[in-house]
């Protein structure tokens, strides 16, 4: 990292900032789209995805731009989830106890918290969201759990339900981005390659 001129790297964290910040916006509005079943909210989602992709050009021709394309896949999630927003704000909810809240929360704080951490350069910071990922698949294997049950109980909440599946599933893999980015952030300033660590080994580095 120390030939890369200084520069540029500021360069480098605003415009992935940028494009964070994008994506993260994003994020929010597809989940509000989804909460509150207001299709038109999601609909700008899918609007503002132009956006992160013209940010993405900005970014790609910049040095380090393994770390930059983590967050317009992050973006094409939040739409995807958005159309899923549409289709579920114009059906009955599902019979069933289900809570995105916590998960929505873990996926925001580790887009959040990844970009936190590339800007300042910060690995612990890179490492607790490394360490928030396993808290994300668990969700995920606890959503699949329950909805796969509904749907062998009731056969008539089958589509609606492999929509909020697919709506968690999303949840995660933004997750992954936002992991991604935090590994990537870990190796930059550490030279650590923490990718498929042991999470309990990672635990105790970041302690």
């Amino acid at each position: 990292m120390t030939k890369q001129p200084q520069t540029d790297l500021d360069r480098l964290k605003k415009e992935v900032l940028a494009m964070g910040t994008l994506v993260e916006e994003a994020i929010n509005r597809a989940i509000r789209a989804l909460v509150a079943r207001e299709p038109g909210l999601a609909k700008e989602v899918a609007a503002g995805d132009d956006a992160i992709d013209r940010k993405e050009l900005e970014v790609e021709g910049m040095c380090l731009k393994m770390l930059a394309l983590h967050q317009p896949v992050a973006g094409d999630l939040a739409g995807n989830i958005a159309e899923r927003a549409q289709f579920l704000s114009t059906h009955a909810p599902l019979p069933v106890d289900i809570d995105f809240t916590r998960m929505v929360e873990s996926v925001r704080r580790m887009v959040r918290q990844s970009l936190d951490a590339l800007v300042n350069q910060d690995p612990d910071l890179a490492r607790k969201v490394c360490l928030a990922d396993e808290e994300v698949d668990g969700f995920q294997r606890h959503m699949f759990e329950t909805l796969t049950s509904l749907m062998q109980r009731d056969s008539s909440t089958v589509e609606r339900a492999v929509q909020v599946l697919s709506v968690s599933r999303h949840l995660e893999r933004i997750g992954d981005s936002a992991t991604n980015i935090a590994e990537d952030v870990v190796f930059m300033v550490e030279g650590d390659v923490i990718r498929h660590q042991p999470r309990g080994r990672l635990h105790r580095a970041g302690t």
